[in-house]
């Protein structure tokens, strides 16, 4: 069984047990945190879509971590002009656990 969530601005296909980051979440480690925004939901029985959400669907996950990604670096330079600019960032996550897919 799968399901197609969306959170953060960006959609995930999750199954249960599978571990995944997205954006952050206000939520400390160890806590449970429930997606309504289910889009899809599939296994044996087929494929239903939402339009956009399915009614009633929730998938279930527990925070393991609040972590960052690993750092990018932004470099700028403006050849022979003496400019350049060197900027780095980490993105902040959160590391979950998916426990349940409910397709009600």
């Amino acid at each position: 069984m799968f399901a197609v969530i969306r959170t953060g601005g960006k959609q995930y296909r999750v199954t249960p047990d599978a571990v995944l980051k997205v954006e952050k979440l206000e939520a400390e480690a160890g806590s449970t945190v429930t997606f309504t925004d289910v889009l899809a939901v599939g296994g044996e029985g087929g494929l239903k879509l939402g339009a956009p959400v399915l009614a009633g669907a929730t998938v279930t996950a527990t925070v393991i971590a609040q972590d960052r990604l690993a750092k990018v670096i932004i470099f700028k330079k403006r050849r022979r002009q003496n400019s350049r600019r060197k900027n780095g960032h980490r993105q902040c996550v959160t590391v979950l656990r998916v426990s349940a897919i409910n397709a009600a």
